[in-house]
């Protein structure tokens, strides 16, 4: 038997006991109007009445427990503070009651803590599971989220239980050994267990189902996967990130530029400061100052080798950018004429080979010592390798067009995105002074963040109807293959004349685009998107350095889910994550 870390603990011996005095034992919870209103938030609303919470909670320092009553009252309170629809009023006191316990709860061992799951997280009709007086046993067939999470929990030191009912909260909170619960389950039962964890002053997270019909159930992986591994041995956990980034953003005015650079003397030095400062998200420098966050303890503005680093990771991007427009032809850039256009080609390459070499010096600069130095330097030119690669291999198809594969496209974007991620973390992580310890992890990590963000860049693309998008341009595109390995007939050689760079009148551009960005299009995309984001969450899971691990953790949701797309409010609610393939296997599907 599995369910408990080692079958014969005196934990399981005193829910055994209490399941066979209390089985039969009506449910005494008090009525609450908690569980009336469970309309289940979109994903993009869970996330921002998440976000709220913390804000709300954070402003109003409300000390747990909070009685039931009370909670009502400040859930209705917070809807109309964040000016969200009272309907999600449920979730929203759910989210608020998280928020009061999370600090305590983290400060306790993952040894001293519950996991329940709900046993309608399975596929019904397929599980091979049975059940015994403590709830359901898992075979590990890996047709749902149980077992990944049930495993990952356990790992970690869990006591982990698949049942539900309030009944079995109470006796298992009356043991005395467990002192804090992580628990997945329907608004209604969620609802009904909070009075018990008030009443015995127990610290408790709720991850509500994303259905509440008990069967075949779904729910936020990213969410119990965070709750799970939420420690107090992860300093950074309340590090803001979003003021983080504004403080590398500040590093790219020119004034700081040119305090950094040192003052421009020539057109060349000019422009290349000036395209330095344009526009830009600024992930790179922003992932290498997390890596080092999560590592040192001293502010980043204390650090000017970290500032150098940073701004060289910008250079080398910036610089490829520049070459990526001429490459491929693109006109605009920022919403601007990009370098080739405004300058012309010859002036625009000298810059971007100015800004490479501007990023070297930076790294020659640094007053590291010389090991460090050089293992900053191998890793940035093993990434600049890499880069062009991928880079080469979608040139080499422009001149050679065909029909390319989903895992194909993937395989591009590994070798032109992942590179870039992967470099920035591992100087950030080399600078902090443990080059040697993270790199596989970081390897995949980056590989799996790196794709899920340009799939991402491929489906903004379509909303927002950007003028330089990989289909308009006739460059391969995840969606390109996505729809061409779902249609059929016509449909299907109209998207091979993309393929083969073939388009040359509007009205058929026109319907391809339909095509492409149909919502059962964009829906795979998006499912291939999670299973990625999923992958790197899952590639951090042996991270024995819970700053990073908690850091990197957050980094995922705030890169890929950086930009709301607009009008894709649904939830897109697939099988568990672990029914669903992930990586190569996601691609093979579609």
């Amino acid at each position: 038997m599995t369910m408990f870390i080692d079958e014969k603990t005196a934990i399981n011996q005193a829910v055994e006991h209490l399941l066979t005095l209390n089985v039969n034992r009506p449910n005494p919870a008090p009525q609450s109007r908690l569980g009336k209103s469970n309309i289940p938030p979109s994903y993009w609303e869970r996330r921002h009445i998440r976000r709220q919470a913390a804000a709300f909670m954070e402003e109003n320092k409300i000390v747990p427990p909070t009685p039931m009553e009370e909670l009502t009252a400040l859930a209705d309170r917070f809807t109309t503070w964040a000016n969200i629809d009272a309907a999600y009023r449920d979730f929203a006191a759910v989210c608020l009651n998280n928020e009061a316990w999370k600090e305590m709860l983290a400060a306790i061992p993952y040894e001293r803590r519950l996991l329940l799951l709900p046993r309608c997280l399975r596929i019904k009709e397929k599980c091979p599971a049975y059940f015994d007086e403590f709830g359901l046993l898992c075979q590990k067939c890996g047709l749902c989220a149980i077992q990944e999470l049930q495993e990952e929990a356990e790992r970690l030191g869990y006591a982990v239980l698949v049942s539900e009912g309030s009944t079995m909260v109470t006796n298992i909170i009356q043991t005395g050994k467990i002192e804090a619960i992580v628990g997945i389950s329907c608004l209604n039962v969620l609802a009904r267990a909070l009075p018990y964890m008030e009443a015995a002053a127990i610290p408790g997270l709720a991850i509500p189902l994303l259905r509440n019909d008990c069967a075949d159930s779904s729910l936020d992986m990213e969410w119990a996967w965070e709750a799970i591994h939420l420690t107090s041995e992860d300093k950074t956990r309340r590090l803001d990130l979003d003021s983080l980034r504004r403080q590398v953003g500040a590093w790219f005015t020119i004034e700081s530029l040119t305090a950094i650079l040192g003052r421009p003397q020539s057109q060349t030095e000019k422009i290349a400061l000036e395209w330095l400062a344009r526009d830009g998200k600024r992930w790179r420098p922003f992932l290498a100052v997390c890596a080092w966050q999560a590592l040192q303890d001293r502010p980043v503005n204390d650090a000017p080798d970290l500032i150098k680093i940073a701004v060289s990771l910008e250079c080398f991007h910036k610089a490829s950018l520049i070459h990526d427009d001429i490459e491929d032809q693109d006109a605009m850039r920022y919403g601007e004429k990009s370098l080739h256009e405004e300058y012309g080609v010859a002036v625009a390459l000298n810059v971007g080979d100015f800004l490479l070499g501007e990023g070297y010096r930076l790294i020659a600069e640094l007053q590291a010592d010389p090991e460090q130095k050089n293992e900053i330097l191998r890793t940035i030119t093993l990434g600049h390798r890499t880069l062009t690669l991928g880079q080469g291999a979608e040139l080499y198809w422009m001149r050679h067009p065909r029909v390319l594969s989903l895992s194909q496209v993937i395989d591009i974007f590994r070798q032109k995105t992942a590179p870039a991620f992967q470099v920035a973390l591992a100087a950030g992580v080399i600078h902090a002074g443990a080059q040697d310890d993270f790199g596989d992890i970081l390897d995949s990590y980056s590989k799996a963040l790196g794709i899920a963000y340009q799939i991402k860049d491929d489906l903004e693309d379509f909303e927002s109807k950007a003028d330089a998008s990989d289909l308009k341009a006739m460059r391969p595109s995840l969606l390109l293959a996505v729809a061409y390995n779902m249609a059929q007939g016509e449909e299907r050689e109209l998207l091979q004349t993309a393929w083969q760079r073939s388009v040359h009148d509007n009205k058929s551009m026109a319907e391809i685009e339909k095509i492409v960005s149909s919502p059962d299009v964009r829906e795979k995309a998006r499912q291939l998107l999670q299973a990625y984001k999923e992958e790197a969450l899952r590639s951090i899971s042996e991270l024995s350095n819970a700053n990073l691990k908690g850091l990197l953790r957050r980094v995922v949701g705030k890169i890929v889910d950086d930009i709301k797309i607009k009008g894709w409010c649904r939830e897109f609610e697939t099988r568990n994550a672990a029914s669903r393939p992930v990586g190569k296997e996601a691609a093979g599907r579609f």
